[in-house]
């Protein structure tokens, strides 16, 4: 038994040494044996691609955008100055109607007019006849005085007084005459001016007296538009506000839409009003059209009195300034430039006009490249690719 407990325990330890050096081997293999750790390589982040905007700064003549309805530089009312029924009106006599100057437009009837350019016709002979008698009576009186041998002689005597009466009666019958021959040709109302009749007032077989409106007309040689001016509008243009000469004014493009289409007219500022609106507190600019009516055979419409129109004003040159899209500038004034490490970089400017999609702005050198379109992703210091270039200018 012992021999056998013996060979049984050397089994054992052999069995323990055995799987304790596969044990080993093991450990070794997977502490030492395994390969070197290799750092982890991560992409590096994406640059955001800027369009960029090379700036030029130059002088820019900045529009100035308003608008305003089109008036007649010249409306009047035709008013009777003289009393009478319509007895005739002319064709040119309806609403919308044009004319020339000197048309007839309507009569009022004459009778009573001729009959008084009768009787004072036949008071004017009368007086004519006093002065003849008188006149004849003078030289009779003054052979009379002379055949008693004497030079002097009283004006009493000689009718002088009587003569320069008669003489005074002659020119009054006259003057009657004249009158009442104006007064006829006063029954045919005449235009004043080439113009339009915009509205009228009466028609034949109408009585009416001296001061009636018979219609509202308008000279068609030229329009005018007020445009309101704000404070800040008035900085960017050159009105002469203390001079008259029109040709420094500067020139105004109006556009309208009508019949579905859109169609624009040249005019100019021809003078500003005398006085500031109480209201709205803006100034405004009178802008003239010369013949806004054109030539009948054009396509583009007339620019007729209470059309609306947009106004675009040229303005004063702003010098050295850089024109931007709006985007490219921040609520705190400042924009975005691209520095040579291709890094953002801010930058304040001075604002000098915005507009719906375009702003101008100075402090920017010559040659700075301006980030075109701010955006949530980009800020100061950041690295960014360049994806496109243009000038200010472009």
């Amino acid at each position: 038994m012992s021999q056998k407990s013996s060979r049984f325990t050397r089994r054992r330890l052999f069995g323990s040494a055995a799987f304790t050096v596969a044990g080993l081997a093991f450990c070794f293999v997977v502490f030492v044996g395994k390969p070197a750790t290799q750092p982890t390589q991560f992409p590096e982040p994406r640059r955001p691609l800027v369009d960029v905007i090379t700036a030029l700064p130059s002088d820019h003549s900045i529009t100035v955008r308003t608008q305003g309805t089109v008036e007649p530089v010249r409306r009047v009312g035709l008013v009777a100055q003289v009393s009478g029924k319509v007895e005739a009106v002319s064709e040119l006599f309806l609403d919308g109607r044009f004319f020339k100057a000197g048309d007839i437009l309507l009569e009022l009837e004459k009778a009573d007019y001729e009959f008084a350019i009768a009787r004072a016709v036949a008071q004017e002979a009368a007086a004519a006849q006093r002065v003849a008698e008188e006149r004849g009576r003078n030289l009779q009186a003054q052979r009379e005085w002379r055949d008693l041998g004497t030079n002097e002689a009283n004006d009493l005597f000689l009718r002088k007084p009587q003569l320069r009466a008669a003489e005074a009666s002659l020119a009054a019958a006259k003057a009657d005459v004249a009158a009442a021959k104006l007064a006829l040709e006063r029954t045919t109302v005449r235009a004043p001016f080439d113009g339009r009749l915009e509205s009228k007032s009466v028609d034949i077989g109408q009585f009416v007296a001296p001061g009636t409106v018979l219609a509202q007309v308008y000279a068609t040689d030229r329009v005018e538009v007020h445009l309101p001016i704000s404070d800040s509008q008035l900085a960017l243009l050159e009105l002469p506000l203390f001079e008259t000469a029109a040709t420094t004014y500067p020139s105004v493009t109006l556009r309208a839409r009508f019949g579905g289409e859109r169609w624009q007219w040249q005019g100019q500022i021809s003078r500003v009003e005398a006085s500031i609106d109480r209201d709205s507190r803006v100034t405004f600019a009178i802008a003239e059209v010369n013949n806004p009516f054109g030539e009948s055979d054009s396509k583009r419409p007339p620019l007729t009195p209470g059309l609306f129109v947009e106004a675009s004003i040229a303005g004063k040159p702003i010098q050295q300034s850089v024109e931007l899209p709006a985007t490219a500038l921040r609520g705190d004034n400042t924009v975005l430039l691209v520095n040579e490490n291709s890094r953002l970089e801010r930058l304040t400017v001075e604002l000098l006009r915005r507009e719906r999609d375009r702003v101008w702005v100075r402090g920017i050198a010559a040659g700075q490249s301006v980030v075109a379109e701010q955006s949530s992703l980009l800020a100061a210091g950041a690295a960014i690719e360049v994806a496109g270039v243009r000038d200010s200018n472009g």
